[in-house]
C-alpha cells in the first residue's frame, strides 16, 4: 500500500527532528504536510502517491 505525503510525515518525525530538514519546516507555516517525491524523470516529478508534477523553467 502506498503512503500518503502525511503518513510518510509522521513517520519521518520520529527520526529527524521536525521530520525534514530546516527550509521545508516552512510547510508547518502554510499549514500543510512537505510533499515526498518517489521519483523523478527530467522535469517530471512522481510523489510519494503517484500524483504526477511538471517542473518548469
Amino acid at each position: 500500500m502506498l503512503k500518503n505525503n502525511h503518513d510518510l510525515y509522521e513517520e519521518a518525525k520520529q527520526y529527524i527532528p521536525g521530520g525534514v530538514n530546516s527550509p521545508v519546516r516552512a510547510f508547518q507555516a502554510v499549514g500543510c504536510d512537505p510533499i515526498f517525491i518517489r521519483k523523478a524523470q527530467g522535469a517530471h516529478l512522481f510523489t510519494s502517491a503517484l500524483k504526477f508534477l511538471t517542473v518548469a523553467k
